[in-house]
């Protein structure tokens, strides 16, 4: 059988491009909208999440080596409307939660990690990326 080999033209790279580079931007612009929703920065968030480890329990998007089946997989957690079907999704709430999480819900299997206000506060801050 022939191979079909995908011939682009000149304006179809172009417009490939256009749509990449749109993409990266569009990327930093949801990186701005958390920073400005949540009082953090998210950069810092994903460096704190590889530090606490979060990704041996959760899976997160964007963060490599996170894909853990132990806790919920974060993928949209801006979207959600709860956090650990307890809590409205606030960013003040997810900061709570990344907190302490069993002065939410004693019988959540998340434990304290002796995350402080600033960490969590980025850590908030990067999931409130994942849309």
């Amino acid at each position: 059988m022939p191979s079909r080999v995908a011939c682009f033209k000149p304006a179809s790279i172009a417009a490939i491009s256009a749509a990449i580079l749109s993409l990266a931007g569009c990327r930093e612009g949801v990186m701005r909208a958390a920073a400005n929703v949540t009082g953090g920065d998210p950069y810092r968030g994903v460096a704190a999440i590889r530090r606490f480890g979060c990704g041996a329990c959760h899976t997160i998007p964007g963060v490599s080596g996170a894909h853990g089946m132990v806790g919920p997989n974060l993928t949209g957690f801006a979207s959600r409307l709860y956090i650990g079907g307890v809590l409205q999704n606030t960013p003040e709430h997810s900061v709570r939660w990344i907190q302490d999480p069993k002065a939410i819900d004693e019988k959540t299997a998340m434990p304290k990690l002796g995350i402080g206000a600033a960490d969590a506060t980025d850590i908030a801050a990067y999931l409130y990326t994942l849309r």
